[in-house]
């Protein structure tokens, strides 16, 4: 972790379940609890972040965020304007990070009064440290400042920047909302594991073992996906016999247009809260 981060205050608008793999990464790196603040409005989650971590939680904005030299948004895209308005006037100063999904850079930057903003689309494998992040930086972002995400969101897993903005609709459709596609063929072999006979829980270690294990072969491998899928499909043998299948009630096609409709969607998002 970078010394800059390190010593840096640290403010948190909204505590939740991504605002908490942040900031349990921050303390394992070793950054003092002391140095990180959260608001967060609701009592339980508040005291939950107390004890786990020992930061400084309170429930409304005060002056005390002005000390922060990076603020984070982890709030729902529909609360941003209102849990920004008592904020502005505090963090004007700092380099604004945002992990709300539709909320575009230009919203940020009107709302805080700062025009350093980096706009992030993690994803829920991140609450593990095996997310896939992407990100965009506006122009007033120093490459300083730069790193100084990049040390804030490495113990999260990957990251990927992006040099437009309106790509992050693509990383939104591809990895952000990507665990569920993972999560929905999973379903789909269970289910037919059990239909062929395995209990539930059979199915389950067979399906959940076989995605783990292909993604790190084809992360590890310099060939391509298509060739690696080709690699196990024989002629008139078993997987052959699934890929057509699929390919004859045009799977393949329904997936990628799958894609194109979240990617559509995170814009409307974006028109709708973030414009």
């Amino acid at each position: 972790m970078t010394s800059n981060l390190t010593s840096a205050t640290i403010a948190f608008i909204g505590g939740g379940n991504m605002a908490s793999a942040l900031i349990g990464g921050l303390i394992q790196s070793g950054h003092a609890p002391s140095a990180i603040h959260v608001i967060e409005p609701f009592a339980a989650q508040a005291d939950k972040l107390r004890r786990q971590f020992g930061v400084v939680v309170e429930a409304a904005a005060s002056p005390a965020l002005a000390s922060a030299a990076l603020v984070v948004w982890a709030v729902k895209p529909q609360l941003f304007k209102e849990a920004a308005q008592p904020c502005a006037a505090h963090v004007k100063n700092a380099l604004q990070l945002s992990v709300m999904a539709g909320i575009r850079s230009a919203a940020i930057a009107h709302a805080t009064g700062s025009a350093r903003v980096v706009r992030t689309m993690p994803n829920t494998p991140a609450l593990i440290g095996r997310g896939m992040t992407g990100l965009f930086a506006s122009a007033a972002v120093t490459p300083d400042q730069r790193q100084m995400v990049e040390s804030l969101l490495a113990p999260t897993g990957e990251l990927l920047w992006v040099e437009r903005e309106e790509q992050l609709d693509a990383v939104t459709a591809l990895s952000g909302s990507g665990p569920a596609y993972v999560f929905y063929f999973v379903e789909a072999m269970m289910r037919a594991g059990n239909e062929l006979g395995l209990s539930a829980g059979q199915a389950r270690t067979l399906a959940v073992g076989t995605f783990a294990g292909a993604a790190a072969l084809a992360a590890q491998s310099t060939e391509a996906p298509a060739v690696l899928r080709q690699n196990v499909t024989s002629k008139g043998g078993t997987t052959h016999a699934a890929i057509t299948t699929l390919d004859e009630r045009g799977v393949m096609e329904a997936f990628v247009q799958a894609l194109h409709a979240a990617a559509r969607r995170a814009k409307e998002l974006g028109d709708e809260f973030g414009a």
